[in-house]
């Protein structure tokens, strides 16, 4: 979870929220706790690689199933789209044209793609290595902006609050929480996973709420809602309050690696969806391919990175993330479905946690910015007709 979002993510929440940041990351996490409890509750009982995908088949249906699985890719794959906006967001001079910026996240996108078509992809020891780099930096970003501030200013809300701002930024925010289902899809290789699954999504989830929170305070302490909102490398900014050249670089270290890691997994973790969507006759056969060598679903990954390069190319920052969370709401919006439906067969009635993730899901995804809305519904649509061609072309 502690990835390129935290590093970007901000910016466009604070345009929306202002001072109420703080309200917006409160009501994102909020939702986000309700989906990772239920994707605990799925992933505990019923440990499976699939995810909500397979859930949501079990416990709803097959066109939830599929929602949940064409969702999780649309999202992810603009998540990728803005993992390496973020990249060249840190790594080009802010003087730099917008067209080299493009050009180092396409190119990062490119070269990450063939790496994990030749079966390189990130090792868990390597994942813990980039989490602390990225903490490590978030840390010294605070600190340093802290002391070199001039004065600071009140980080909380002191006038009136604009109601749908605050939900918009919440939609945008929920981005940088993404990521706890990924221990929910890892069932089938976890040691007593009814025990261990719960407790390692509930602290990872507190870690970096914690983190967040933490974050979101100094931003706007020192800098303001208005210069967060408009800096495309908030963090950055921060570490280089009171003239602290030296933390830029280190800021920029850790933002690239925090970027190019959850990158190279999520380039991986899509290919690996879209192989079994399209092995269940879900998505085109032609998709259903493993290399003989490397053992990796070349061509599904070749898809999805040249997607994210079409989208890394037409799409800015905000609107990347935007995209990705909408697209991702609506994975987490099945995944509580079918964990109430998983309470109701159990004798235990719905519950309250997947209702109000399940609500929650839906206000923050079309409380999001009207083209990612726009876009989310269009795309979706398009999986409609993706499912039902690809099962009337089916061989009987």
């Amino acid at each position: 979870m502690v990835g390129a979002g935290v590093f970007t993510v901000f910016a466009p929440a604070a345009d929306v929220a202002g001072r109420a940041l703080v309200v917006a990351l409160a009501l994102a996490a909020g939702v986000a706790w309700c989906n990772a409890s239920s994707s605990a509750r799925l992933a505990a009982r019923r440990p499976t690689s699939g995810g909500t995908y397979v859930h949501g088949r079990e416990q709803l249906g097959p066109w939830w199933g599929y929602l949940a699985g064409w969702s999780f890719v649309v999202g992810k794959t603009a998540s990728c789209a803005a993992m390496a906006l973020a990249f060249a967001a840190y790594v080009v001079p802010g003087s730099a044209p917008e067209p080299v910026g493009r050009l180092v996240a396409a190119g990062a996108v490119v070269a990450l793609t063939l790496v994990n078509c030749r079966g390189v992809t990130r090792t868990a020891g390597l994942a813990k290595a980039i989490a602390l780099l990225a903490l490590v930096v978030l840390a010294v970003a605070v600190v340093v902006g802290l002391v070199g501030a001039d004065g600071l200013r009140p980080p909380l809300p002191t006038g009136d609050v604009d109601a749908y701002g605050v939900l918009q930024a919440a939609g945008l925010l929920f981005f940088a929480f993404a990521g706890y289902a990924r221990i929910a899809t890892l069932g089938e290789e976890v040691r007593d996973p009814a025990r261990t699954i719960p407790r390692a999504i509930g602290l990872s989830f507190a870690v970096v709420l914690t983190t967040y929170v933490v974050v979101a305070l100094a931003l706007l302490a020192v800098l303001g809602p208005a210069r967060v909102a408009g800096s495309v490398a908030p963090v950055r900014a921060l570490a280089e309050v009171g003239g602290a050249t030296w933390t830029g670089p280190v800021v920029q270290v850790g933002a690239a690696a925090a970027a190019l890691g959850a990158l190279l997994a999520l380039v991986a973790g899509i290919g690996r969806t879209l192989l079994a969507m399209a092995r269940d006759g879900e998505l085109p056969r032609w998709l259903d391919a493993v290399h003989p060598t490397y053992d990796v679903p070349h061509r599904a990954e070749l898809a999805v990175g040249a997607c994210v390069v079409a989208l890394v190319l037409t799409l800015d920052l905000r609107d990347a993330v935007g995209f990705s969370s909408f697209g991702v709401l609506l994975y987490y919006l099945v995944a509580n479905l079918a964990a109430g439906a998983q309470r109701r067969r159990e004798g235990l009635g719905v519950g309250v946690v997947p209702v109000v993730g399940a609500v929650g899901c839906v206000v923050l995804a079309f409380a999001l910015p009207v083209a990612s809305v726009v876009g989310g519904c269009v795309v979706v649509g398009l999986g409609v007709l993706v499912r039902v061609g690809v099962r009337r072309l089916r061989p009987v």
